[in-house]
């Protein structure tokens, strides 16, 4: 089985649209989608249609802080998260909403475990951005018998992964080249973001686990961003979320 993990799409249609076209370019033949589906971006009806289609057809899909931002907005709430969170609101119809409302915080595929934030309390949205972190994550996980955990939330694309001793070990992957896993060894891994890349690239990014290889790459696409941050502005959305696409931070 070929998956294409998907994380943080941030209501941005032209970066989904230019995953899944790669990913089945490359054979994918099942999605998991780790969440925040929506927020910041001009396109939340667009991309949740477009996720619904894939949960449809046998895709994963994990409740991310903006999914639930969206469907229940606060307005006492004035975080940066949160500002986007009544305008998406208001453009979800009610069986979008109702489809984010019941999405689950994650989903245990045998040894696999797919969750938007770590796996110790997901409802705290925890980021997994250090070895420390990705470790209470695994612990979790391994609670459940998992020995591979797969992570949305922090925008960055990284692999954390249990050697011969106890500790952690940790490594930022070379887009398009392999990472074998064997299934001797416990991993944690953040996918990154397909919508809101913060790394100083604005190409999409998502990775394909190849099952049968015991292999997972990473990729960088290339997207129509300036159409995508154009159409933030056309909405009346904060220009900063517009800016953070063309510049990938």
């Amino acid at each position: 089985m070929k998956w294409a993990l998907l994380s943080d799409i941030h209501a941005n249609a032209q970066a989904l649209q230019a995953c899944m076209d790669h990913a089945r370019a490359q054979g994918a033949e099942r999605f998991a989608v780790l969440g925040d589906l929506v927020g910041y971006g001009a396109h939340p009806g667009e991309v949740v249609e477009q996720v619904m289609a894939l949960a449809a057809q046998g895709a994963v899909v994990i409740r991310g802080n903006h999914d639930d931002m969206a469907v229940r907005p606060q307005p006492s709430d004035a975080s940066l998260g949160a500002s986007t969170a009544l305008w998406t609101h208001q453009q979800l119809s009610p069986s979008q909403r109702d489809f984010l409302a019941g999405l689950p915080l994650q989903v245990q595929d045998h040894q696999t475990l797919f969750v938007h934030a770590s796996a110790d309390r997901p409802q705290a949205w925890r980021y997994v951005d250090r070895p420390e972190l990705a470790q209470t994550c695994l612990d979790a996980a391994a609670a459940l018998q998992a020995d591979r955990v797969f992570v949305g939330h922090v925008h960055h694309q990284s692999v954390y992964y249990r050697g011969s001793g106890q500790q952690l070990m940790s490594f930022k992957p070379t887009p398009g080249a392999p990472i074998p896993m064997p299934a001797h060894r416990q991993w944690v891994v953040t996918v990154g973001s397909v919508g809101q890349p913060r790394d100083g690239d604005p190409r999409a990014m998502y990775a394909l686990l190849d099952d049968a290889a015991q292999r997972l790459t990473f990729h960088r696409v290339p997207y129509a961003h300036a159409e995508a941050a154009a159409a933030i502005r056309q909405a009346g959305l904060p220009e900063y979320f517009a800016q953070r696409l063309e510049s990938g931070r």
